[in-house]
């Protein structure tokens, strides 16, 4: 299926005009992005879909709707939680962000002495620190990627079991801990093998262009009760 669509006539992705309609009054002018390879930006390139990343697309999309958003990407590949938290929690606080990514866990539970406790501990760290300056915090349960056909069959039912844990522990924290929450991990394509790259660990451009509009039509449902 994927082969004969583009992003304009995916159904899983954003309509034209849609973006603007989402965030129509949006009232972020500082937007940061922490974490690991998903938010610097590791998606394989995908034909007919943009090759801007998914913490980029989201800062262009805002900053479309009202111009001088002010936006710094702080995601490094490779991190485990605990790294994020000690390298870019201090310069995000600094940044004085009103809007927060925070994407972690992922490398985490890609080895099988994934410890969720210690996860979970790094991540409300971080969100509550963001919290406090006044951000409203964006969190995430990723697509499943012990679906990407890269990942040898053996290692998928315990690679599987660890990402499924790090997704419900994760919305377990956001619903506590009120963050904006965008919920991947059961999307109906999550089983798609074009949302996964060929090295078994990252997404695809159709990944991240699917993630967007998702994650722009939470930040619309924020919008929406916020204001009522």
């Amino acid at each position: 299926m994927a082969s004969t669509l583009a992003e304009s006539t995916d159904p899983y992705c954003l309509r034209s005009g849609e973006a603007a309609e989402l965030l129509r009054g949006h009232p972020w002018r500082r937007f940061v992005a922490l974490g690991d390879s998903v938010v610097e930006g590791s998606c394989q390139p995908t034909p007919g879909y943009s090759d801007v990343q998914w913490a980029d697309r989201i800062a262009s999309e805002l900053d479309a709707v009202r111009p001088g958003l002010t936006y710094l990407n702080l995601g490094r590949s490779g991190l485990h939680a605990h790294q994020v938290r000690a390298e870019q929690l201090a310069p995000a606080l600094a940044f004085a962000p009103d809007l927060a990514l925070v994407v972690c866990g992922g490398n985490d539970a890609f080895r099988p002495a994934y410890d969720a406790d210690a996860v979970d501990a790094e991540l409300t760290a971080m969100i509550d620190a963001l919290r406090d300056v006044g951000a409203d915090v964006v969190t995430v349960g990723m697509f499943d990627v012990s679906y990407s056909p890269a990942v040898p069959e053996a290692l998928r039912p315990g690679l599987r079991e660890r990402m499924r844990l790090l997704s419900a522990r994760t919305a377990k924290l956001a619903e506590r801990l009120g963050t904006v929450h965008v919920h991947l991990t059961d999307h109906p394509l999550t089983a798609d093998p074009s949302l996964y790259s060929t090295d078994g660990r990252h997404g695809s451009a159709r990944s991240d262009a699917i993630a967007t509009a998702e994650t722009l039509r939470r930040l619309h449902t924020h919008l929406a009760r916020s204001a009522s």
